[in-house]
């Protein structure tokens, strides 16, 4: 998941960076619990013989409390097994575990979005996990999206969920500004049409700038028919794309549609102190699971909605593994870890408290199951996915080492196009330039 990247994040590829440069950068291992030793990290105070496991996520408050029911089930299943617990939001995680990882202190779980996959693998902080093949049966999986967890043929996690991009946006807000909902097939100038509408009623800043989300510019790429990397691993755009996109956002922004430099510089990962969140904007991209988060803002006002496509209908949206999980390289338990991940992937009990907040279950049987029953607003994210089977392309495949670190380049580079300290189209060669430079073999 993912929101867009931000001022913060950057930090995150510095530590990466350095931990991709150290030797031994494998991840740590998670003490078995100590009894009588305290309650800190990895000390199991008070659990006798138990092994400890440390598990890190992010989320926000909904998803810590499902998160927590579902440890608390695993715990009571299997008490030789202790499962300590520890989130932030997106941003802030990410730069954690960039740190934790230069300092071979990975935790025995750990949760990856699609794009850093390769980044960790191939830093030799991921397990394989055909070594716990036995602990971690896989056959009710798409076998695409397996392979979303896979670098050089070597499965290093396993989806949580299956997701895709989408609108959230106050639907009270665009009934009474007369404007058309957001729908399946509606194109980027459908769209921007819909934005003039609801300004008219609403003010400036309907949505949320999109320019500086890779994740959104990718949607747009693929809707005109072309990807953000090719087969080898490089850049498949040109400065000319991206220039072409960055102008047209910015045009937006000087139109007022979206918001200024100001308030998405201010974003830190959380849908909170996004522009949506503080009700600065009526609408913004995000994903589909995540965008629970502006329930607590919006209530029964707050609806979903596919992605504009390009102008011949073509999708650029995609179902993507919501996040992956993965085992640390490192670890002393890789068994009981495994144990964990196969109930929360692949059991009843892990399935009715998770739902689909992790985005709908990757396990055909569960997902059966999760979707006869939802309510509220994990129903529409359940009814926004059938709305689009069949209609999507198969996600590509994972980004190559170097796209963590240019998420935040990207978010950067735009920086620079918001506060009309560059053009469009200098931005845009800056970025390319900088980013053959990070993808170089």
């Amino acid at each position: 998941m993912a929101v867009p990247r931000t001022r913060a994040y950057r930090a995150a590829a510095v530590a990466l960076a350095l931990c991709a440069s150290l030797a031994g950068c494998g991840g740590g291992a998670s003490a078995t619990a100590e009894a009588g030793s305290g309650d800190e990290a990895g000390s199991g105070s008070g659990s006798g013989d138990k092994v400890t496991l440390r598990f890190t996520w992010w989320g926000n408050a909904d998803r810590a409390a499902r998160t927590e029911k579902a440890v608390a089930a695993f715990e009571r299943a299997h008490p030789g097994i202790r499962i300590q617990t520890s989130y932030a939001t997106y941003d802030a995680y990410k730069q954690k575990l960039a740190t934790q990882a230069a300092g071979s202190d990975v935790p025995d779980l750990i949760q990856l979005d699609y794009r850093q996959i390769s980044q960790y693998a191939g830093a030799g902080v991921m397990l394989d996990l055909a070594r716990q093949r036995k602990e971690l049966p896989t056959g009710e999986m798409d076998p695409k999206m397996l392979r979303t967890g896979q670098v050089g043929g070597v499965q290093y996690a396993l989806p949580m969920g299956v997701g895709t991009q989408t609108v959230a946006y106050d639907k009270a807000a665009w009934r009474a500004a007369g404007a058309k909902a957001p729908r399946a097939g509606w194109s980027w100038q459908d769209w921007v049409r819909a934005l003039r509408e609801v300004k008219k009623e609403h003010g400036p800043h309907v949505m949320t700038d999109p320019g500086a989300a890779e994740d959104q510019f990718e949607i747009w790429l693929r809707g005109r028919g072309k990807q953000l990397y090719g087969r080898d691993g490089q850049l498949a755009f040109s400065a000319k794309d991206l220039a072409r996109w960055w102008s047209f956002t910015s045009a937006l922004r000087k139109e007022g549609l979206v918001s200024p430099a100001t308030d998405t510089t201010q974003m830190s990962g959380s849908v909170e102190d996004a522009p949506m969140g503080r009700k600065r904007s009526t609408a913004e991209f995000n994903w589909d699971a995540p965008s629970a988060g502006y329930e607590a803002m919006y209530g029964d006002r707050l609806a979903i909605a596919p992605t504009p496509t390009g102008e011949d209908g073509t999708y650029g949206q995609y179902y993507k593994p919501s996040m992956l999980l993965g085992i640390s390289a490192g670890s002393e338990h890789p068994r009981e870890a495994a144990q964990f991940i196969d109930f929360l992937l692949n059991s009843d009990k892990a399935a009715d408290i998770l739902g689909v907040d992790r985005g709908t279950p990757v396990n055909s049987t569960q997902r059966r199951r999760v979707l006869s029953h939802v309510t509220g607003f994990q129903k529409q994210v359940a009814g926004l996915q059938t709305s689009l089977r069949g209609k999507l392309e198969p996600p590509p495949a994972a980004p190559p080492r170097g796209d963590n670190g240019l998420q935040s380049t990207f978010q950067r580079d735009y920086d620079q196009v918001s506060f009309e300290k560059l053009s469009p189209r200098e931005a845009a060669e800056q970025f390319v330039t900088e980013a053959r430079a990070e993808l170089r073999p």
